[in-house]
């Protein structure tokens, strides 16, 4: 169960680190720790418009872009939003080439699962 007091201040800093952490695990090159982010109901929209569903079905679409010593692209976020009560936060920001130029934006729905853990539940990036 998800806590009955509201948190919100808490809520978007733990959605902040969430989000910090997913894209420090593709600078990384942290393959597990970027599926360790993913909802088991994750749905990416891609390229062409067909979404990926699932954990699994994201993670394998994904995991290319883990190939090779430098990551193909970079994202931070600069606007967290929570519901009131907790329970989906919208998340989005900057994505950069490797040379750090701005390529688009990228946003994420999270989902607080248990306390304190949050899980990408929809990403879609905009070029």
């Amino acid at each position: 169960a998800l806590p009955a007091a509201a948190d919100p201040a808490r809520w978007e800093a733990e959605v902040t680190a969430a989000e910090r952490a997913f894209a420090r695990s593709m600078a990384e090159r942290n393959f597990a720790a970027f599926s360790a982010l993913l909802s088991e109901q994750a749905v990416f929209f891609t390229t062409p418009p067909t979404p990926v569903r699932g954990k699994a079905a994201v993670a394998a679409h994904w995991q290319r872009f883990f190939e090779g010593p430098q990551a193909p692209f970079s994202w931070e976020p600069d606007q967290v939003t929570v519901l009131a009560d907790g329970t989906l936060a919208h998340s989005t920001g900057p994505v950069r080439s490797p040379g750090g130029e701005l390529i688009g934006r990228f946003h994420s729905t999270w989902r607080q699962e248990a306390p304190g853990v949050w899980r990408v539940v929809f990403d879609r990036g905009e070029a």
